[in-house]
Formats: C-alpha cells, sequence, structure tokens
C-alpha cells in the first residue's frame, strides 16, 4: 500500500484530553465505588495511552488486562469483519468490567468485544471511550462514557495511528492529505 504524503492539523489538545479524563474518572469512581477491583480491559493497539492515563488518574483498585480486536489493519476504513487476536489473560466471572476503547466508529468492534465479553459473565460491563463518531455508525452499540464526540474525520495521535505511524503524538489530530488541499 503506497501511502500518500499528509499534513496533521492538532484537533483537541493535550490539555484538553487530560481535563476530559480528570473528568471522566470522577464519573467511573461514583459507578463502581466499592468494588474490591475493577478489572480494566483495554482494546489494542490504539487505547493503550488512554488506558495509561485513565488507570493513573482512577481512585480504585484496578487490574489492567488487553484484548487485541481488528478490522483496520492498516486500511482507514474498517472492515466490519472482527477478529480476535489476543485475549484476556485472567478470568472475569463475577468481577466488576471496564472496556476501554480509543474511538468508536461503525461500532462493529465495541459491539463484538462487548457481546463476548457479556458471554463470560461478570458482575458490571460498562464501556469507555476516548472518541466517537456518531455519524459512522453502523451498529446499536454506544459507550457508557465517551471522551469527546468528533465528527467524520480520520484522526491520529494519543495512540491512534495511521499504518502504525502517529501513535505518539500527544494530541488527537485530523489527517489531511496533502492532495486533497
Amino acid at each position: 500500500m503506497t501511502k500518500r504524503p499528509y499534513v496533521i492539523d492538532e484537533m483537541i489538545s493535550a490539555k484538553a484530553i487530560a481535563a476530559r479524563i480528570e473528568e471522566l474518572c470522577h464519573e467511573i469512581h461514583a459507578e463502581f465505588r466499592g468494588t474490591d477491583k475493577l478489572v480494566v480491559v483495554g482494546l489494542l493497539r490504539g487505547s493503550f495511552v488512554f488506558i495509561a492515563d485513565l488507570v493513573r488518574e482512577l481512585d480504585l483498585p484496578v487490574e489492567v488486562d488487553f484484548l487485541e480486536a481488528s478490522s483496520y489493519g492498516d486500511a482507514m476504513e474498517s472492515s466490519r469483519e472482527v477478529r480476535i487476536l489476543k485475549d484476556l489473560r485472567g478470568q472475569i466471572e463475577g468481577r466488576d468490567v471496564l472496556v476501554v476503547e480509543d474511538i468508536v466508529d461503525t461500532g462493529h468492534t465495541l459491539k463484538h468485544v462487548v457481546g463476548l465479553l457479556k458471554a463470560r459473565k461478570p458482575g458490571r460491563l460498562r464501556t469507555i471511550a476516548l472518541l466517537d463518531k456518531p455519524s459512522r455508525r453502523e451498529t446499536d452499540v454506544k459507550a457508557d462514557w465517551i471522551g469527546f464526540s468528533i465528527p467524520d474525520e480520520f484522526v491520529v495521535g494519543y495512540g491512534i495511528d495511521y499504518a502504525q505511524r502517529n501513535r505518539n503524538l500527544p494530541f488527537i489530530g485530523k489527517v489531511r492529505f496533502e492532495d486533497e488541499s
């Protein structure tokens, strides 16, 4: 696949992300107050930066696990076929679980993962996504908490990539291809 030249325009600053995570953690703490341990499940790879900042801000006992699901590969569009590439290491039956997603686009990945995890009979299962693109939704799924609702733009940064690049940006940026100026 030939990569087209592109530039990245900042859409959501690192400061805005940090402030929103703090707000979200207050709400999550209220929901899970009293839990003996919250299992925080990050959906790899895009959520790894978000989950790191989220668990550091949570004032709860947490266990972190990861599940890798893919519907994109290196493409800019979802294939709509969700594959589980890495499953959880631990058991979640009867436990409180928070699924952490980087972005809800078509909704296929989150719907598939929630269905998979609900079948394992957790005590409570809630979801959080840093970004939500409601205009792209193809399934009836909605995260319990949303960091930011964004328009239908291709974004990178803060763990989100384009063909494995730009995950290390501290902000969310809109990809603008130079031939689309």
